[in-house]
């Protein structure tokens, strides 16, 4: 196939959260919340095990209570910040303002990495004259991410699962984003690393490939691995 757009997804694919014992430290030394070692071990455990942290491990359990927000979480900025709020809610926390205080630091550009092939792949995307998007399950503006990174000038569309009220795998948002690039679906590969979400781009005709969600270090060059630039296609 001749390659005339890729699609992105963002966290597992691009950029990575920090893990969640960094995340939690940040916001207890913003506040100036001390905690003793043990109990600090304890609380990052159980935001954990709860699945707190968005782009972070997934839950051990979903509380009932819970369950039909968390399936529609990235439809809305509000579900979004309902569900995630409330299973880091999960964890009994010393201070009740901690909650609203994790989810804050999760958007801040601080509280992301890009992967270290990320920035050569999107130039060498440019360079071919490649349209670029991302798509991503989100509940908030992730454009500051890409900004403070020095990445936002390679992306030429954004399609973000809050703005238009439809989460992956739904194809609706796959067909807007190559509308948005001016492509026909079958020349765009969707790059994700949800074998689930990101597979619906398959259904309007992308070609979809896969990463490992592996921490920045583990993945080197697994953007790189997938020939998307140069001679590729």
């Amino acid at each position: 196939m001749q390659i005339k757009g890729v699609l992105f997804d963002f966290s597992g694919t691009l950029f990575r959260i920090e893990p969640v014992d960094a995340w939690l430290r940040a916001v207890l030394d913003a506040r100036g919340t001390a905690v003793g070692q043990d109990d600090f071990e304890r609380y990052a455990r159980r935001l954990t095990e709860a699945g707190a942290l968005p782009g972070g491990p997934g839950p051990e359990r979903i509380p009932p209570s819970l369950a039909a927000v968390w399936a529609e979480r990235d439809s809305s900025a509000r579900r979004h910040r309902e569900a995630y709020t409330g299973m880091a809610r999960q964890a009994a926390l010393p201070d009740p303002d901690l909650y609203e205080a994790l989810y804050e630091r999760h958007m801040s550009p601080a509280a992301w990495q890009p992967y270290p092939d990320a920035a050569e792949v999107l130039r060498g995307l440019r360079r071919d004259g490649t349209a670029v998007g991302v798509v991503s399950n989100i509940g908030w503006d992730l454009r500051p991410v890409f900004r403070a990174h020095g990445l936002d000038e390679l992306i030429d569309v954004y399609v973000l699962s809050y703005e238009h009220g439809v989460q992956k795998p739904d194809p609706g948002l796959f067909r807007t984003a190559c509308s948005l690039l001016g492509c026909d679906p079958a020349e765009v590969v969707m790059v994700g690393d949800d074998r689930h979400a990101d597979a619906g781009a398959a259904a309007v005709g992308c070609d979809v490939r896969f990463v490992d969600h592996l921490p920045v270090a583990e993945r080197p060059d697994g953007l790189r691995a997938l020939g998307l630039t140069g001679s590729a296609g």
